[in-house]
């Protein structure tokens, strides 16, 4: 099944049926609360998933947004409506950050029929399709099951190993990875061997994936089609979900490291490289 649907697609199949079990994931780093998007306007039928509680585990050692508690998410799908076979659509406000990793966590935990709507909100609006601020009345329970690691993880030993064996590509901004700027976590630099792809390098202005030549051009330029393995990560886990989505788009699965730098930098022994290059200290 292909990672994304176009907004008409879903307008059709919305129409037509069995419809979609729809997931808003609007998400902000930094407000407004994805609920607060929500609340103000949504997909009709859209029941909605908070990335930060939903999706995420507690911040802590594990990084900023580690893997969930897997009993407490397959809790919350079923509640939502969810079964093994639902057809799933996640979208957020329009960047790709919520739904991606929307995308992400539930094909690790065994769904196979989750899509990300292409542009999001703010696709669906410009093509004049309708939006509500009616919440759906509760679903009927949902019976799925969750099986972690049906696409693969890394943790922070995997991660490095990727690093000096295979590809692991940095989807934060250029100057985060250099180390020349770090205005989240304590700790600037990138994991030593890692290449950056930042997400404005593969996502057009409005946030969107670009097309597939042009992501299959990008990416074989960072030599992943030179690589048995390739890997993902960002700052927290956010952005390398939308980094691995990119990549699925041109057949290529990825590795996520979801703890990510913020989990990375815990361990005052792991070593940490600066510059586009790299020079590494620790």
């Amino acid at each position: 099944m292909p990672a994304l649907i176009a907004p008409a697609e879903l307008a059709a199949a919305l129409a037509s049926g069995p419809v979609p079990v729809l997931v808003d994931v609007q998400y902000n780093l930094a407000g407004p609360a994805g609920r607060e998007l929500y609340a103000a306007a949504h997909l009709p039928g859209a029941r909605f998933l908070d990335v930060d509680s939903d999706l995420a585990g507690p911040p802590g050692p594990r990084g900023r947004h580690p893997l969930p508690d897997l009993a407490a998410l397959a809790q919350t799908l079923r509640r939502l409506g969810i079964d093994d076979s639902s057809d799933i659509v996640v979208y957020d406000q329009g960047t790709g950050l919520g739904a991606a990793r929307a995308w992400w966590l539930l094909s690790y935990v065994g769904l196979r029929a989750v899509r990300v709507l292409d542009g999001g909100l703010a696709a669906w609006k410009r093509a004049g399709l309708p939006v509500t601020t009616i919440v759906p009345s509760p679903a009927p329970e949902g019976s799925v099951t969750v099986q972690a690691g049906a696409v693969p993880l890394l943790d922070a030993q995997g991660a490095q190993r990727l690093a000096g064996t295979g590809l692991l590509l940095d989807a934060r901004a250029r100057e985060r990875f250099e180390g020349r700027v770090e205005p989240i976590d304590p700790v600037a630099g990138h994991i030593p061997g890692a290449r950056s792809a930042p997400l404005s390098e593969f996502t057009d202005s409005e946030g969107r994936l670009l097309d597939r030549e042009a992501l299959h051009a990008y990416f074989a330029d960072q030599g992943v089609f030179e690589h048995a393995q390739v890997g993902a990560y960002c700052g927290s886990g956010i952005t390398a979900a939308a980094l691995a989505l990119a990549l699925k788009q041109i057949g290529v699965t990825a590795a996520v490291y979801v703890g990510s730098w913020s989990e990375w930098i815990t361990d005052p022994d792991r070593p940490i490289a600066t510059g586009p290059e790299g020079s590494t200290r620790g």
